[in-house]
């Protein structure tokens, strides 16, 4: 019988996993876990495998947050997660931990057109072009797709957790009150769905969900429409800083809970217009096409492929 993987995706708030069969996603398999139900993701592992009592050869998780070694430390959610811990709830000879960003960039070329949405207009990339993908959810943070010869190269990175840029007015307002709160201001205070909250009681004073935000937006609330247009337009800022630090000219895709709620008000509410505003490289980023990932298994497959390209 031909080895089955097992994958997880692990968020800040749900986790998800699957099977691999033949080095690909079994999406009849996948199934989804709200991380607060439990204490440990070697607990959501024993539940899985008791519905699918199927030995896996090898495990792959993509886990929001930092991995070194055999092990992470969730950023977000208080969960360690070992390696060695893994290997005994699902007998996995082989296993693989990486970034969440990782895994959904490994993702890029095994996902269905129907589940990408462009929103920005590029120009037709050169071969072998970078690629970025960055996520918007619980928390934030980015990867840089490479293709070379030995299939797709993903490094590591925690640029969710780099500095918010200097700004002015509202925003600029915004980053210096943190300042004698934690010295360390990253982009993911702004830029997640927390972040969202977080500037919109800071604009507003009242505390709303980023469903909310967005349903008084649509409602006419002049406060919301100001919330989401700094955030949009902070989002457009940041990725073009970041577009000149990697030049993705294949194309940046964005990914989570998050991006897929405010990507309908981004050309409306200025993220075009902050995004290319980089003086005489403006021309550069004006090449770079902007997309929306839908697919909630990417990171599964993306783990799949990371399995493949490990295990041959």
């Amino acid at each position: 019988m031909a080895d089955v993987w097992l994958l997880a995706d692990v968020g800040g708030t749900t986790t998800r996993v699957g099977l691999a069969r033949g080095g690909r996603l079994d999406l009849g398999s996948t199934d989804s876990f709200r991380n607060a139900a439990f204490s440990e993701l070697s607990k959501i592992i024993d539940q899985y495998l008791a519905r699918h009592p199927i030995p896996p050869s090898a495990l792959c998780a993509g886990v929001a947050g930092p991995v070194r070694g055999s092990a992470a430390q969730l950023t977000n959610l208080d969960w360690f997660i070992d390696s060695a811990d893994l290997a005994k709830v699902t007998g996995a000879r082989d296993i693989h931990l990486i970034n969440d960003l990782t895994a959904q960039g490994y993702a890029l070329d095994d996902l269905a057109p129907d589940t990408i949405t462009p929103l920005v207009t590029g120009v037709t990339p050169p071969p072998a072009s970078a690629r970025m993908v960055m996520g918007l959810g619980t928390g934030s943070n980015i990867a840089v797709v490479h293709r070379t010869p030995q299939g797709l190269f993903v490094p590591p990175a925690e640029a969710g957790h780099s500095s918010l840029p200097h700004s002015d007015g509202a925003i600029g307002a915004l980053i210096a009150s943190f300042e004698g709160k934690d010295a360390h201001r990253p982009l993911e205070a702004l830029l997640s769905g927390p972040g969202l909250v977080r500037l919109h009681a800071h604009l507003s004073g009242d505390t709303l969900t980023p469903a909310q935000i967005i349903a008084t937006h649509l409602a006419g609330d002049a406060g919301a429409c100001a919330s989401l247009t700094a955030f949009v337009r902070l989002l457009g800022s940041v990725l073009g800083d970041l577009a000149l630090n990697h030049l993705p000219m294949g194309g940046i895709y964005l990914i989570g809970g998050t991006a897929r709620a405010v990507a309908p008000f981004l050309l409306p509410l200025g993220f075009a217009e902050t995004f290319t505003a980089k003086g005489p490289y403006r021309h550069i980023i004006r090449e770079i096409s902007v997309s929306l990932i839908t697919d909630d298994n990417a990171a599964l497959h993306g783990c799949a492929r990371h399995l493949r390209q490990c295990l041959g």
